[in-house]
């Protein structure tokens, strides 16, 4: 088959639409608190960071997804059980992010359509655009930044001009703020969202000015990082402490308040298209990832065979995964710290290291 190629227009845009994803709707990192817009700033670092190992391991070996290289650092006896343990953690993180998009829309505008119903045709419009390839999917991604980059400048000037934002809510900073900034930062924050870039790994062999991938990334996830910082700062300041802590969706909360001269009201759609928009990339990078990772263990040489399998194993788990919203919450904490703060940033840490170590000795082939 042949080879699809990225350009470093389409990665930053990808990047950026998928660091938003549902970070800019739900509380990030699964943590609340007035102090989440510095804790963002303080894992921004860590997140650059992350992304510069991945890309490191990548220069190393460019044609090598994950799953690869893992095999070559530790060996096929360690590596390959290690990539396994990607898939059913990809899917299952890929079924959350669908449970998220189908609860908030359930509870915002469909009250009477079953979430099964409004998750399976996401799930069909990921399964489409992964049956058009990879290069196809990316080029729209340079569309919907523009629409994203649109609707939020709407909101904010909506938001500032209603008058809503008070940024006393956002102060004081109290040593014990800080203290609470920093553990939200590690691991929570810098797992999620930043940790989960590990899905642009399969992504990276694609790419077609590999050189120039390194700055764009890091520029896409300074500005994710910024656009995410502002974003819920401006809920914060709008909601307040406490309000924002018991608000399952606060940008849709903070929305639905705006009343600019009994005129400009009712702006909730743009939040929903918004989430609609962000879960469509965020879940369909999540598949492609499940899906080279699968094809490359299991030697499968037509990778979009696996588009539906995968799409139906998300779907069906996204309706699984938990019995109610809070429920989803509560495994989400333990999931993200204990699990996915492993696989998505010790794991390639680790990998890093060893390599380097290895290629000192003269242990790498």
């Amino acid at each position: 088959m042949k080879k699809e190629v990225i350009g470093t227009n389409q990665l930053f845009a990808m990047i950026i639409l998928f660091e938003l994803g549902t970070a800019i709707v739900i509380p990030i990192g699964l943590e609340t608190g007035h102090t989440i817009w510095l804790s963002i700033l303080l894992a921004l670092p860590g997140g650059v960071l992350l992304y510069l190992i991945f890309h490191d391991l990548y220069c190393q070996y460019p044609n090598l997804i994950i799953s690869g290289y893992t095999q070559k650092i530790l060996g096929k006896t360690i590596g390959w059980p290690l990539s396994f343990l990607y898939i059913p953690v990809l899917v299952f993180n890929g079924s959350r992010i669908l449970r998220e998009s189908g609860d908030l829309l359930i509870a915002a505008s469909y009250d009477q359509t079953p979430v099964f119903i409004i998750n399976a045709i996401m799930v069909t419009a990921v399964i489409y655009i992964l049956n058009k390839g990879i290069q196809v999917f990316f080029r729209t991604s340079e569309i919907y930044l523009l629409v994203i980059f649109f609707m939020g400048f709407i909101c904010f000037f909506v938001v500032i001009a209603a008058g809503l934002v008070d940024f006393k809510n956002l102060f004081p900073l109290h040593a014990v703020d800080w203290k609470q900034a920093l553990r939200s930062a590690f691991p929570n924050i810098l797992t999620f969202p930043f940790g989960e870039l590990i899905c642009m790994t399969t992504i990276f062999p694609h790419l077609q000015k590999s050189c120039q991938s390194r700055k764009t990334g890091i520029a896409a996830i300074v500005l994710s990082g910024i656009l995410l910082c502002s974003t819920h700062a401006i809920e914060i300041s709008v909601l307040g402490k406490n309000i924002y802590e018991r608000s399952t969706f606060p940008m849709y909360t903070t929305i639905t308040l705006v009343n600019l001269a009994n005129f400009i009201q009712r702006l909730d759609a743009l939040v929903i298209l918004t989430l609609i928009i962000g879960v469509f990339f965020k879940m369909t990078l999540y598949c492609y990832a499940v899906i080279a990772v699968t094809a490359d263990l299991f030697k499968v040489q037509d990778t979009r065979r696996l588009a539906i399998p995968v799409g139906v194993v998300v779907l069906f788990g996204s309706l699984i995964s938990a019995e109610n919203y809070p429920r989803h919450l509560e495994e989400g904490a333990f999931f993200l710290r204990y699990i996915l703060s492993v696989l998505f940033t010790a794991i390639p840490i680790l990998l890093f290291v060893v390599h380097r170590v290895r290629k000192r000795l003269g242990l790498l082939r």
